[in-house]
């Protein structure tokens, strides 16, 4: 008897698939970074840490709307984001939304995974009452910022350098938008 596939979807990561999110983080890192950030990050976590912190994530979110949700492929997460209220300065409380994490694992890129987890956040953030999202973008990431203006984001004009503690690691990003009304 043969087994028929999964259909490609989206839903809420559940708490057992958050060693398979932190592999994933770990290897697009080492895709998206330059290697001297990539490596210095890459050495200061380990995998079991990085499990235990989405698995806290998934089981027990400080607020009821940050949410992690994946991108499945064959029955498999091929993609992952961490969404909630913004926390910028100048966010609305309530309104304003933000992408924090969005990754597709690299084999599994541009084959539609990362446009449908697009529209499945803007679902459940729009389901959540937010009216705009944000999403903090490295600067560098160029067909990054194409994917999200061609799905109706843009720049708003918010840009600042981030990095480790000790700053010897520092990317800088900019700050897109869309309205989810």
């Amino acid at each position: 008897m043969t087994r028929a596939p999964f259909a490609d979807s989206c839903r809420l990561a559940l708490a057992s698939e958050a060693e398979r999110i932190a592999a994933i983080q770990r290897r697009s890192w080492a895709q998206l970074f330059p290697s001297d950030v990539a490596d210095h990050i890459l050495a200061s976590v380990d995998l079991a840490t990085m499990a235990a912190s989405w698995e806290a994530a998934i089981a027990r979110p400080p607020l009821a709307a940050f949410r992690v949700m994946v991108a499945l492929a064959d029955g498999r997460v091929v993609a992952f984001a961490a969404i909630g209220p913004s926390d910028d300065e100048d966010a609305h409380p309530g309104q304003d939304a933000l992408v924090a994490e969005f990754v597709v694992d690299p084999p599994a890129q541009r084959q539609g995974h990362g446009s449908r987890l697009l529209n499945a956040v803007a679902d459940t953030l729009r389901a959540d009452g937010f009216t705009r999202a944000t999403w903090w973008v490295r600067s560098t990431d160029d067909p990054l910022r194409r994917f999200l203006t061609s799905a109706g984001w843009d720049t708003d004009g918010g840009h600042r350098t981030v990095g480790s503690e000790d700053a010897a690691a520092t990317i800088r990003v900019l700050r897109m938008h869309t309205a989810l009304a």
